[in-house]
């Protein structure tokens, strides 16, 4: 399917293209994966040229073979790099970040899905730079809630986010078997229980055969559980060998859903074509708190 205009975009120049490969080098030096990468963001030009990357922990390689994820899946990856939280660490301070958006891969090969390797990135971020808001992308965690209770006991967490991703009807076509909305819902509202003042997010990405009540019912589900912040994006098929893109939803409609969204309660909402659950993020969490939000992102607060 031919691309709708509203997805071009601009290569950075001058000062920005310096920025990106400033924020190449940060990447590459610190031997680091970053979602932006390995996910095939179409931000990563706009993004990296501000200096910001989201920065993706415990390997680059997947345990689960979502439909709409580019990120390779393997059965049993390498161990994490009990030296990525200094590298991490490393590269947040060289490029001088106010606010960081750390993800991760599915670790179901691991007895804690991977929580105790993402909280020691927490930690080393914080430990070094203690100025530094920390947002967390998290995975479900195969459901293990003991793991999320150790992850958040004490986290130096302003954000703790995790995507249902689709809608529920389409869960089990698009996400792994091992996926649930059910489950993923449980991991937001447990966060949102061990840790009451933490803000929680989530994201859902359109144009994959979702109807318009099917939206307005995951919309209201995330708020049940109490969920604050919502992105709402455009579902861009990685290849040939993935879910397919059943709609280009136009601009005006991904404002409507905001209006929508925020109307149920959520605190700030970023929607459009080309909104990812972690772009912007800083600003969307701005936007809940009532501050000034930077020109160029629609939020709806």
């Amino acid at each position: 399917m031919r691309l709708p205009e509203w997805f071009r975009v601009e290569l950075p120049t001058g000062e920005a293209m310096a920025r990106y490969r400033s924020t190449t080098s940060a990447v590459s030096d610190n031997a680091l994966h970053t979602v932006c990468e390995e996910a095939h963001c179409p931000n990563i030009h706009e993004c990296w040229g501000r200096g910001t990357a989201t920065f993706m922990v415990a390997g680059k390689e997947c345990t689960r073979g979502c439909r709409f994820c580019a990120v390779e899946t393997l059965r049993a990856p390498a161990a994490p790099d009990s030296h990525e939280p200094r590298h991490l660490a490393d590269a947040i301070a060289a490029m001088g970040l106010s606010y960081a958006v750390i993800t991760v891969v599915n670790r179901d090969d691991l007895l804690d899905g991977g929580a105790s390797h993402y909280r020691a990135c927490l930690d080393a971020v914080h430990a070094r730079m203690p100025y530094v808001g920390l947002e967390l992308l998290c995975s479900d965690l195969a459901g293990n809630e003991a793991a999320l209770a150790e992850l958040l006991d004490g986290a130096p967490l302003q954000v703790f986010a995790h995507n249902v991703e689709t809608v529920e009807r389409l869960t089990s076509e698009v996400r792994d078997p091992r996926a649930s909305f059910a489950q993923s819902l449980r991991i937001l509202e447990a966060a949102k229980e061990l840790q009451p003042g933490l803000v929680t997010k989530s994201s859902i990405m359109l144009g994959m055969g979702e109807s318009g009540a099917e939206l307005e019912e995951a919309f209201r589900a995330l708020r049940d559980v109490g969920v604050e912040l919502l992105t709402l994006g455009q579902y861009l098929a990685p290849g040939s060998g993935y879910h397919p893109v059943r709609e280009f939803i136009p601009p005006e409609r991904f404002e409507a859903l905001a209006q929508q969204a925020k109307a149920l309660g959520f605190r700030a909402v970023a929607s459009g074509p080309l909104v990812r659950s972690s772009y912007r993020a800083e600003s969307l969490l701005a936007a809940a708190r009532g501050e000034p939000v930077e020109a160029g992102l629609q939020v709806i607060a």
